[in-house]
C-alpha cells in the first residue's frame, strides 16, 4: 500500500476518533488521545532530527554540481523572484477575501470578549516571543552566520543555508581529487538521511493518527462557530491560492498537468496538513521533487530549503485574512495605505518565518503593529487562537506545495525537468 494511502488512512482514524470524543464526551477517549499526543511529537522531532544534516549535505552538493557561479546566480534570483512574486499573489488575494467576506463584521461583541479572555495567557506569551524579535537589520546581518555550528545547534535555517550555499559554490570551483574527496563525503551523509528518514516514515500513519485525534479531541466544536466565517474565508484563500493561483503557474511556467501534479505530491501535502511543519516535511519533499516529478537534485536541494525558510505563501494570505478580521472587529479603519502597508509587511514577515508549527502567529503580531493595531495585539491574537491549529495545518499545505512549484518552475526553464 502506498505510504500517502496509509497516511490518509491514519488522518481519516484520527479525525474520527477525536471527533467521536469530542461530541460525545467520552473523556476516557479524549484523555486516550491526548495521552498518545507525545508519540506524534516524537515522530516530528525524528524527522526534524534528520533536517539539518539533510540540509547543509544537499545543498552542498546541489551547489557544488551546478559548477557555473553564474547559473547558480540565475537559479537562486528565479527562485527568489518566484517566491515574491506568488508571496503578494497570496497577500492581495487574502486582502481581496477579507473585503468581499468581512468575516470580522459577524462575531458579537459578548462572544468577542469570551473569546478574548479564554486565550488571553496564550497570546500574551505570544506577544512576548515577538517582542523579543531582533529587527530587521538585525535580521538581515544574521543571515551571515559567524558561527554555522551554532547556527545548526540553534535550528536557524537562513544564515545555514547561506553558509552552505556558498561552501558549496568555492567546492565548485575545485578540481580534481580535492572537490571529489568533499564531494562524496557530503553525498554519503545525503545517501545516509535518506536512509534514516525511510526508516521514520515507517512510522508516519501512526504518528498521523495521534497528531490529529489529539488536535480534533481537544478542539472545541462551540468555538468553531463562532470563528466559522473567519475560518472558512481562510480556508477557501488557501485553496483557490493552490488550485487556482498556483494551478496557473504550474501549467504555464513548469508546463506540467496540475491534476497530475497535485496527485504526485499527495503524500506531501497529508503530511504538511498532519505535522503543520515546513520543516519536518522538507526530507519528503525533496524525495518527491527527485523521484515523483523529474526535477534534478542539484536543483531541487537548493530551491527547496531555501522555500521552507523564505516562501510562506499559506502564511501570508493568512496573516492578511487575519489582520483585516481583528480590524473588522473592533472598527479599526484599513483603507487603501493600510492595506497597502499589509502587503509590504506580511512578505517582509513571512521570509524567514520559521517552518514550525504556529509560526504565523509569531509573524503575524509584526504585521499588527505596522498598521496602528498594537494596543489590540494580545486581545486580537487570543480571538483566533482557539482554531489557529487548523489553519496552521492547511497553510503549511499552501507553503510546500508553493515550494514544490517553484522547483518544478527553475527545473523547466533550465530544461532539466525530466517530465
Amino acid at each position: 500500500m502506498p505510504l500517502h494511502v496509509k497516511i490518509l488512512i491514519g488522518l481519516v482514524a484520527g479525525i474520527a476518533a477525536g471527533v467521536v470524543a469530542n461530541l460525545t464526551g467520552a473523556e476516557w477517549l479524549r484523555a486516550a488521545l491526548v495521552a498518545l499526543e507525545p508519540v506524534g511529537t516524537a515522530f516530528i522531532r525524528l524527522i526534524t532530527m534528520v533536517v539539518i544534516p539533510l540540509i547543509v549535505s544537499s545543498i552542498i552538493v546541489g551547489v557544488s554540481s551546478l559548477g557555473d557561479l553564474k547559473r547558480l546566480g540565475r537559479i537562486g534570483g528565479k527562485a527568489v523572484g518566484y517566491y515574491l512574486f506568488t508571496t503578494v499573489a497570496a497577500i492581495v488575494l487574502g486582502l481581496l477575501l477579507a473585503n468581499l467576506v468581512r468575516p470580522g463584521s459577524r462575531i458579537d461583541a459578548a462572544t468577542r470578549d469570551a473569546l478574548a479572555e479564554q486565550f488571553s495567557s496564550e497570546a500574551a506569551a505570544q506577544s512576548q516571543r515577538a517582542h523579543e524579535a531582533p529587527a530587521l537589520k538585525d535580521t538581515l546581518l544574521n543571515i551571515i552566520p559567524r558561527n554555522p555550528v551554532r547556527a545548526a545547534a540553534d535550528f536557524e535555517l537562513l544564515p545555514l543555508i547561506f553558509f552552505s550555499v556558498v561552501f558549496g559554490a568555492a567546492i565548485g570551483q575545485l578540481r580534481g581529487d580535492s572537490q571529489r574527496a568533499v564531494i562524496g563525503f557530503f553525498s554519503g551523509i545525503t545517501d545516509a538521511a535518506a536512509v534514516v528518514i525511510g526508516w521514520i516514515m515507517l512510522l508516519a500513519p501512526y504518528a498521523v493518527f495521534v497528531l490529529i485525534g489529539a488536535v480534533v479531541a481537544r478542539f472545541g466544536f462551540d468555538l468553531l462557530g463562532s470563528l466559522l466565517v473567519y475560518a472558512v474565508t481562510v480556508l477557501v484563500g488557501l485553496a483557490l491560492h493552490q488550485f487556482v493561483t498556483l494551478a496557473l503557474l504550474i501549467r504555464l511556467l513548469a508546463r506540467l498537468d496540475p491534476r497530475e501534479f497535485f496527485r504526485r505530491t499527495a503524500a506531501v501535502q497529508l503530511f504538511a496538513f498532519s505535522t503543520s511543519s515546513s520543516n519536518a516535511t522538507l526530507p519528503l519533499s525533496l524525495e518527491t521533487a527527485e523521484h515523483k516529478l523529474g526535477i534534478p537534485k542539484s536543483i531541487a536541494s537548493f530551491v527547496l530549503p531555501l522555500g521552507a525558510t523564505v516562501n510562506m505563501n499559506g502564511t501570508a494570505l493568512y496573516q492578511a485574512i487575519a489582520v483585516m478580521f481583528i480590524a473588522q472587529i473592533y472598527g479599526a479603519p484599513m483603507d487603501l495605505a493600510a492595506q497597502l502597508t499589509i502587503v509590504v509587511t506580511a512578505t517582509l514577515a513571512a521570509i524567514g518565518a520559521a517552518g514550525v508549527p504556529a509560526a504565523g502567529i509569531i509573524t503575524l503580531i509584526i504585521v499588527l503593529e505596522s498598521v496602528g493595531l498594537g494596543g489590540r495585539i494580545e486581545s486580537g491574537i487570543a480571538l483566533i487562537l482557539g482554531v489557529d491549529r487548523i489553519l496552521d495545518m492547511a497553510r503549511t499545505i499552501v507553503n510546500v506545495i508553493g515550494d514544490l512549484t517553484c522547483a518544478a518552475f527553475v527545473a523547466r526553464s533550465e530544461g532539466e525537468l525530466a517530465n
